[in-house]
């Protein structure tokens, strides 16, 4: 008896060992199953990017958009009068005014139309039935109508600012932006300070129009702007800051303002 009780002790460690192995090794089974399973879950891939649009202002490109034909746009444009208007300004504040377009800039929102990076029901229609050269023909054509006041066209514009208060806001945006947010001038882009290849006129826009393209760049609606410079812009921008851009643009006074 005293030599069974003298081997005992060297058994017990064994034992636990072996029961500790076996312990682990059934803990083991639900963590690699659960680590199979959370790995199952993680995308094996990236979301692919999302392209605001297809132009890119290569020379050919630039060289396409710049030989437009501005009589066969003359004639293309008849289908774009209704709300457009037949010299270029609309008779509604809602649909922007085409006269003395920018070149690349109509031709860039024909593309991204046609592509579907810009979303509209109606313009995405017009913009299928037509090619590239016919999208710099129109561009031709809108940039080489006057646009000082004519007796017989029916635009809308200037429209009043409802609130005249907004322009002190409208001014420091327009002709300083806001440094603190990272907000660059718009004239830096729209002029007459600068211009940017594919940066429309603002100086004849509809206030109308300008609210909503801004709103829609806000909510993303509205995506086909290189680098996300409007989106940014807009996301920073207070209701009240969009308010006075809009009516003080659309009221004719933004800076750039010219008739020939």
């Amino acid at each position: 008896m005293g030599q069974v009780n003298r081997k005992a002790p060297m058994r017990t460690p064994v034992r636990w060992l072996v029961t500790l192995a076996a312990m682990f090794a059934l803990l083991a089974i639900p963590l690699l199953r659960l680590r199979g399973d959370s790995s199952a879950q993680q995308p094996s891939e990236e979301p692919p990017v999302r392209i605001p649009s297809n132009v890119a202002w290569t020379r050919e490109t630039l060289a396409l958009v710049s030989s437009g034909d501005p009589f066969r746009g003359l004639l293309l444009a008849r289908r774009c009068n209704h709300c457009h208007g037949e010299e270029g300004f609309s008779a509604v504040p809602v649909f922007p005014n085409l006269a003395g377009a920018d070149r690349l800039s109509f031709w860039k929102q024909m593309e991204d139309f046609r592509s579907g990076k810009r979303i509209s029901p109606v313009m995405q229609v017009q913009a299928a039935g037509l090619s590239t050269r016919d999208s710099a023909d129109l561009a031709a054509y809108y940039s080489m109508l006057p646009t000082a006041r004519d007796p017989q066209d029916s635009r809308s514009f200037p429209q009043t600012m409802q609130d005249p208060s907004l322009a002190t806001i409208a001014i420091r945006l327009i002709l300083f932006g806001d440094g603190q947010r990272g907000i660059p001038p718009c004239q830096s882009c729209h002029g007459p300070v600068s211009y940017v290849n594919g940066a429309p006129l603002l100086a004849i826009q509809n206030e109308s129009y300008l609210q909503d393209q801004l709103e829609h760049f806000a909510n993303g609606y509205r995506s086909n702007d290189i680098n996300v410079r409007m989106r940014s812009i807009a996301r920073q921008l207070t209701a009240q800051e969009k308010t006075a851009v809009s009516e003080y643009y659309g009221a004719g006074l933004g800076p750039g303002v010219y008739s020939r």
